[in-house]
């Protein structure tokens, strides 16, 4: 080997670290796939404040509505992979997407998982004079009048599309499923008297559920909410099947550098840890991630079987 090619080489080698050292050097796009106001936007926008102050670098939201998720994860899967363009998924975008939407142009390989983020409690909220004022009476309602309850949500194959079909299910009611580019959309009409309800997160909300400027109806989850106490279980409000978690988790395009990963890695970590970002979510009734849910490889495993839960769900 002549001297030349030694050094070039030996350049490369010392360059690999020195290029990982001196990431992140500019601003991170990060693609959320709603319009602003609901669950995935309010969750990505607290923990771009944390994460962005961690890196020395802003975190820039680009919401990207339409088609539950599909048109945000398929600009985020073509992105370059170089670690200045994440995007935040959920059980809709990157599981369920597969079986609601036709011809989508990604699959879960397209993506590097950096790692989970937060977990969330379904909610069905309903406007204030609706003609009900017990989950007993609005099941009595929607059973007499099928087809006429109306009932908004983030887009087909969207987090909150699914806690809208795991709802009518378990219910056994006939609702109309009404699609938004986001659930704030969807929540500004309910709270305008143009939707019956909405399914959300309480992480959305909640704070027009504690205004009283809506209704909450009930509440997926074992125990009720802190932040909602006067919100049945599913279990209290006589729908024992309507139990479920959501989640959110930061991914990067496929190809993004480890070196890269590992740094949004730990500075997701970082975030989750400190005390702001653990109040807000608090105060939202959001559950940070913990343990092995921080792992990329832990995420990598884990949308596989929720792509096959929703498939069972979904697919008739």
């Amino acid at each position: 080997m002549t001297y030349p090619k030694m050094a070039a080489l030996t350049f490369l080698a010392m360059a690999g670290p020195a290029l990982a050292q001196s990431y992140p050097a500019k601003n991170i796009d990060l693609i959320v796939p709603f319009a602003p106001g609901g669950s995935s936007d309010v969750i990505a926008r607290i923990a771009a404040d944390e994460i962005g102050r961690i890196l020395g670098q802003n975190i820039i939201i680009e919401n990207i509505g339409g088609a539950g998720g599909v048109i945000a994860l398929a600009k985020a899967a073509r992105a370059a992979p170089d670690g200045y363009t994440i995007v935040i998924g959920n059980a809709g975008t990157n599981a369920a997407v597969y079986w609601t939407t036709s011809d989508v142009q990604f699959t879960p390989d397209s993506f590097s998982p950096i790692g989970l983020i937060a977990k969330t409690s379904p909610v069905i909220a309903i406007r204030n004079d609706f003609p009900a004022t017990s989950p007993a009476e609005f099941l009595d309602y929607a059973r007499k009048n099928p087809g006429k309850v109306t009932l908004g949500h983030a887009g087909v194959g969207s987090s909150n599309y699914l806690i809208c079909q795991s709802f009518v299910q378990a219910a056994g009611i006939d609702a109309t499923l009404v699609s938004y580019r986001g659930a704030g959309p969807a929540l500004a009409d309910l709270i305008g008297g143009h939707l019956d309800g909405v399914c959300d997160a309480a992480s959305s909300v909640a704070p027009a559920i504690q205004d009283k400027r809506v209704r909450g109806l009930v509440v997926s989850a074992t125990t009720r909410l802190t932040q909602l106490p006067e919100v049945p279980t599913g279990a209290e409000a006589g729908i024992p099947g309507f139990q479920a978690e959501g989640w959110n988790a930061f991914f990067a395009p496929k190809g993004t550098p480890e070196a890269q990963i590992n740094v949004l890695n730990a500075a997701l970590r970082k975030a989750v840890a400190s005390d702001n970002l653990r109040k807000r979510f608090a105060d939202l009734a959001v559950l940070p991630a913990s343990g092995d849910e921080f792992q990329p490889s832990w995420v990598q495993d884990f949308v596989p079987r929720e792509v096959e839960k929703y498939r069972k769900l979904l697919v008739k």
